[in-house]
């Protein structure tokens, strides 16, 4: 009875044969896919692209440096000739004639604002900005009354706008206007349009910008009036100042 329980059935034991046959195929198998044969490695060597001398050759013909004889042989660019490039039309002609006019009479007044001139003085502070109808104004009333007129800075940070705009104001007139930061500074100019009326015999004083005018020395008014309004403002006033006023209205009315 005990040795009948031991062996196994025939069928069963088909059936373990069966299973173990068939593992030791599949591992097998498993194991031989994953080795990398001879015929593996030269099927890869035989599709990578082969570099040969020739190659190489062509490509250091193609990619060489130039020699010196090409580099003496290229052409070299020329100089630009800068009276060829264009020039921007000027619309308004400057003339000098009047500029140096112009600049004879500002040595004048420069000297009249250090208080270094003779008699009464005259001053109208403006800037370009203004509206044109103030400034043309101004610029032929200043010019009958023989004052001299002021500007802070250049238009638009340019000399050459500032002098169109300058000689245009201007015409033919026989007139002063100075570039003088300075004199804004001695008269402590603060808004344009500003008029100032220096007394007869003042001399300067020492001030932060140099030199300046005592305060007793000068009236100053300041508004969008016109010149001849300004000078009657101060001698009513200033009856001190009446008859240095009186002097340029005089000239003003003709």
């Amino acid at each position: 009875m005990w040795a009948t329980e031991v062996f196994l059935r025939p069928s069963l034991l088909a059936a373990a044969l069966l299973l173990s046959t068939g593992f030791g195929i599949t591992e097998a198998r498993a194991q031989s896919s994953s080795v990398v044969s001879d015929a593996d490695i030269e099927r890869v060597r035989r599709e990578q692209p082969r570099i040969t001398e020739q190659d190489l050759e062509r490509a250091r013909q193609k990619y060489r440096a130039p020699s010196d004889a090409e580099l003496g042989a290229a052409p070299v660019p020329s100089q630009p000739k800068l009276e060829a490039l264009p020039v921007p039309q000027n619309q308004v002609p400057i003339d000098l004639e009047a500029l140096a006019k112009g600049y004879a009479a500002q040595t004048d007044a420069m000297a009249q604002t250090q208080g270094l001139g003779s008699g009464p003085a005259l001053f109208v502070f403006i800037s370009l900005s203004m509206p044109q109808a103030t400034l043309q104004r101004l610029i032929d009333q200043a010019a009958r009354a023989r004052a001299s007129v002021f500007l802070r800075g250049l238009a638009d940070g340019s000399l050459r706008t500032t002098v169109a705009q300058v000689q245009s104001l201007i015409g033919r007139r026989q007139l002063s206007i100075q570039i003088d930061p300075q004199a804004f500074d001695r008269f402590s100019i603060e808004r344009v349009p500003s008029f100032v009326l220096v007394h007869d015999g003042s001399r300067p004083a020492p001030c932060a910008s140099g030199t300046c005018a005592p305060p007793a020395a000068f009236l100053r008014s300041t508004g969008d009036v016109s010149l001849d309004y300004a000078l009657e403002h101060m001698q009513r006033q200033a009856p001190n100042f009446a008859k240095d006023a009186a002097g340029f209205i005089r000239r003003l009315r003709g």
